[in-house]
């Protein structure tokens, strides 16, 4: 891996470190402002809507005035809407500053132009690969060691993530070169529902982007209720539920890590889809009826092995079933629906377990994931018979 290269993927690693720290206490700091369950969810949501508008737009600031400095920018604001989410004294301040925060983080966009740049069109697996690992890394270690800082305030991790923020602007700053090359601007557009529509409608592999938003939508109506559900249900602290997702982050990542690989190969991705997603549906819908701490925990590790298997599966049936001239559109399309899914489904499980019963977003959701594996039977056979590669 070359310097400059290393010093992206640290850069997505603190990135996303500092992410993963708060998600398993902000519900217990947004009920500091008395938020209700469904404004806490909703707080998910803004963030993942400014995202969903903002990464097309990183992506298109970057192809015109470079990686570096919008990346670097990027990063030191992202420390700034940080440390004003810590310091909020109202509840709109939460929402505002989650707003903003997602804002800024829309900034992987930027991080995957640096490793296009870097990359060759042999080598650029191996760079993006190296983006979902700094991922995996993020989403494993951030919320354990956010649980673990949440016993000295309830606060404390949110001012961790904001000085990782601002160590993180310091070594881009220092560190980090301008990767983008002469005349290598890009067509990437902002959101066109219009190219989402003709996703959706693809031959070859509408369905399995319609997958992606069921699939997707399912599993953040999940978690945006799981620590919720845990706190009030069950009594769990923040220590605990960083914990648990971080026993999913690592089970998750050996699974991505080595077994997928080895399953696709054997089975191929049409007929290993379906039993993944119903083992994600089972999980999710019994997470309400396991007892704690170790079947609960069980529970987890079933979801994290289905969700390890379809999460590449159905991205590989995507990326393969359409023809170079196709992928840009397609695959941004596909990441749209996926981001799309993200604000949709918190608010929705967030209003069910508010006015219908805490229990339910987790049986909707288990249900929604049971209709995706029925889906994922013509829609692997659809990206199979359209396969280029």
């Amino acid at each position: 891996m070359s310097r400059p290269m290393q010093v992206v993927f640290l850069t997505v690693v603190l990135d996303l470190l500092g992410f993963g720290l708060v998600i398993p206490l902000m519900p217990f700091y947004a009920e500091t402002f008395a938020a209700t369950p469904f404004q806490i969810t909703l707080i998910a949501s803004v963030y993942s809507l400014a995202q969903f508008v903002f990464a097309p737009l990183w992506g298109q600031a970057s192809d015109r005035w470079g990686r570096r400095p919008t990346l670097v920018l990027s990063v030191f604001m992202t420390g700034v809407m940080l440390a004003g989410f810590a310091s909020a004294t109202a509840l709109w301040m939460l929402f505002l500053f989650r707003a903003l925060h997602g804002v800024f983080t829309a900034n992987i966009a930027i991080a995957q132009a640096c490793m296009a740049d870097l990359t060759t069109p042999e080598t650029r697996a191996r760079g993006m690969g190296l983006i979902g690992a700094a991922f995996g890394i993020g989403f494993t270690i951030g919320p354990a060691l956010g649980g673990g800082l949440s016993e000295f305030g309830i606060s404390v991790p949110i001012w961790v993530a904001a000085g990782l923020s601002f160590l993180n602007f310091l070594l881009a700053w220092r560190y980090l070169p301008e990767t983008r090359r002469p005349g290598s601007a890009s067509t990437r557009r902002s959101i066109d529902p219009i190219a989402l529509l003709r996703a959706v409608r693809h031959p070859a592999v509408g369905l399995c982007i319609l997958l992606t938003f069921l699939y997707v939508f399912a599993f953040a109506a999940m978690e945006s209720t799981f620590t919720l559900f845990a706190m009030h249900e069950h009594g769990l602290g923040a220590m605990e539920i960083g914990l648990m997702v971080g026993v999913v982050g690592v089970v998750g990542a050996v699974v991505q890590g080595g077994l997928v690989h080895r399953l696709v190969k054997r089975f191929g991705e049409p007929a290993l889809l379906p039993p993944a997603l119903l083992l994600v549906a089972i999980g999710v819908a019994s997470l309400p009826l396991a007892p704690i701490v170790a079947p609960m925990l069980g529970v987890f590790v079933v979801m994290a092995i289905g969700q390890g298997l379809a999460s590449p599966s159905l991205q590989s049936l995507v990326s393969r079933g359409v023809g170079e001239d196709e992928q840009g559109e397609i695959l941004g399309s596909n990441q749209s629906m996926g981001a799309l899914a993200r604000v949709v489904g918190p608010a929705s499980g967030g209003w069910l377990y508010e006015n219908v019963a805490p229990s339910v977003p987790f049986l909707a959701a288990g249900a929604v994931l049971c209709v995706a594996a029925l889906v994922s039977i013509p829609a692997g056979r659809a990206a199979v018979a359209g396969r280029v590669g």
